[in-house]
């Protein structure tokens, strides 16, 4: 395991041994390959042939310090995290060199900011003693940075700071290869669990009758609210990985719901607890090949046995997300007539007879488990009708705030992590004998996306504040229209600010791992955020038509006065 102290990584399982730069220089051969990074001395011997560049490259930095040519190439934090602890053997001895001194200047001369950060570890940025993170501009939301803020409190702040260490140690360094494999492993989902917030993703209440009352980072039940959801959701997006997110808690996020405020004792009994310790998996089947945004008019039909005992499914769905691994399934079925009164919700087990599902090939979101499922005659028990029957669409609306949240969530986040990574690598690779950095076509680029972000931050945190305070009701009555315009406005925010942290890295961009991963990897995430939860053209006029009903209802009253 590693550790993170001040900005410098420990490995705190392995006994720490003191090597020279002598010692460490006599380890230079193919068969005996050491070298050193930030005064950390690797056994790289048996990593030569794993070298994804090729054993050369590191056989040229043999026996020496290689801090420089493996920071410009790699993402420094990311790597020693996931290899240092099979690698490290020990630390540079004190006093010893970790790298050749300059040759002392004949005349004094000016130092350019090349130069200047080129002799620092750390790229010189402002850093608050109080405050949490990196310190990278506008790389976390300003309340990090120890602003003042009406919305947070410290049982904020401790759930802040225990999410971060999870998602830095058990996330993060992983999610290229998840990616790659299409898959998440099923035992993150228990660790998640265990760790004590995958339940929180659902919003408050914290389901203390399913997963008991301990949270991550010391809360108690009582105090955990939407701004809790809101960190929960915003650190794990940190990843950068969208298929990562989806396929942690995209279930939980949509298709559990209506299980939990609609459903039977029998049905919350049944598919609650399990799904909220990580140990299975429930998905939400709404949209068809034939219906997506149209969600009143699906197709897929359950009409009642002879006897009354089972309902009858036929029908497909399609863009699931987790339905390739999930074990239970919220589906939405027509019961009824033409429209949005004849749908209603079955919870479908995945072992059923007839169901049958694949994974689709998309452009991102790979381990979410994007599929395509088929229903032939899946006979469904009664009793696994949730709620009433043909009182589906309204079950199905009723989530739909708290789901395009999510998204609006997660969409910043990402744009975040963008311009994160802008800002830091902008500081590290040089054009043209000057630091990205210095070009002001650079940080015009970096404006525009700083203004984005925190705009649209700003707008989320005043949308979740009244989600805190306002009844299930009112919130349904008055937040509609807001929030489906907060979806498309940080949809569009993740857009710009993906294509510009894309022009920045360039190549790195369109490389699939490496120092580019999270550009290259959100930047096919976009549409799978601007399209799920509502189109943005629909959010759109949905915003607007609700605004309009408003004050067509306000004049209206005026009339009668």
């Amino acid at each position: 395991s590693t550790q993170s102290h001040g900005g410098e990584l420990t490995f705190p399982n392995k006994m720490a041994k003191l090597f020279s730069s002598d010692e460490v220089s006599r380890h230079n051969k193919e068969n005996d390959c050491w070298i050193i990074i930030d005064k950390k001395v690797y056994d790289v011997t048996k990593f030569l042939a794993d070298h994804p560049g090729g054993k050369k490259v590191v056989l040229a930095v043999a026996g020496k310090d290689a801090t420089a040519k493996f920071n410009a190439l790699h993402k420094a934090d990311a790597t020693l995290r996931k290899y240092g602890p099979q690698l490290y053997i020990g630390d540079l001895s004190a006093g010893a060199a970790s790298a050749p001194a300059p040759a002392q200047a004949a005349a004094p001369v000016a130092v350019t900011t090349v130069e200047r950060v080129k002799k620092e570890k750390k790229p010189p940025l402002p850093h608050n003693i109080n405050a949490f993170g990196e310190g990278i501009p506008y790389g976390d939301p300003n309340w990090y940075q120890d602003w003042n803020s009406p919305y947070y409190t410290d049982s904020h702040r401790r759930l802040r700071a225990a999410v971060r260490q999870f998602v830095e140690k058990e996330l993060t360094p992983f999610c290229h290869e998840w990616d790659e494999q299409g898959r998440i492993p099923r035992e993150v989902f228990t660790k998640c669990a265990k760790a004590n917030w995958l339940a929180g993703v659902c919003g408050p209440p914290w389901p203390t009758e399913y997963v008991g009352s301990e949270i991550a980072g010391g809360l108690s039940p009582e105090e955990f609210d939407s701004f809790h959801e809101l960190i929960m959701v915003d650190e794990v997006a940190r990843t950068g990985s969208g298929g990562v997110l989806w396929g942690l808690f995209a279930g939980l996020f949509i298709g559990l719901p209506p299980i939990q405020h609609f459903g039977s004792e029998y049905l919350r009994q049944k598919v609650c607890p399990p799904c909220l310790r990580g140990e299975k998996v429930v998905c939400l089947a709404i949209t068809e090949p034939y219906a997506g945004s149209d969600v009143a008019n699906l197709q897929t039909t359950a009409v009642k046995s002879a006897d009354g005992k089972h309902y009858i499914v036929n029908g497909e769905k399609k863009w699931i997300t987790n339905g390739v691994f999930a074990e239970y399934f919220t589906v939405a079925v027509r019961t009824g007539g033409e429209g949005p009164h004849g749908i209603s919700l079955l919870l479908i087990e995945k072992d059923m007879p007839g169901v049958t599902t694949r994974q689709m090939k998309c452009s991102g979101v790979w381990p979410s488990g994007t599929t395509y499922i088929t229903f032939e005659d899946v006979k469904v028990p009664v009793e696994n009708l949730i709620g009433q029957e043909n009182l589906g669409f309204k079950y199905i609306m009723y989530n739909f705030n708290h789901e395009r949240w999510g998204i609006a969530v997660q969409a910043t986040r990402f744009a975040r992590v963008c311009l994160e990574e802008s800002v830091k690598y902008a500081f590290k690779r040089s054009t043209f004998g000057k630091l990205l950095i210095e070009h002001p076509v650079i940080r015009y680029k970096l404006a525009h996306m700083a203004r984005q972000v925190e705009a649209t931050h700003a707008w989320l945190e005043q949308v979740t504040y009244q989600m805190k305070t306002m009844s299930k009701e009112e919130q349904h009555k008055q937040l509609g229209g807001p929030i489906a315009l907060l979806k498309a406005q940080a949809t569009q925010t993740f857009e710009y600010c993906a294509r510009e942290a894309a022009q920045i890295f360039g190549g790195l961009a369109y490389t699939r791992g490496g120092q580019g991963e999270k550009i290259e990897r959100l930047y096919r995430e976009v549409r799978a955020y601007s399209i799920p939860g509502g189109s943005e053209e629909i959010m759109l006029d949905l915003g607007v038509r609700m605004a309009i009903k408003r004050v067509m209802k306000s004049l209206q009253a005026q009339s009668k006065m």
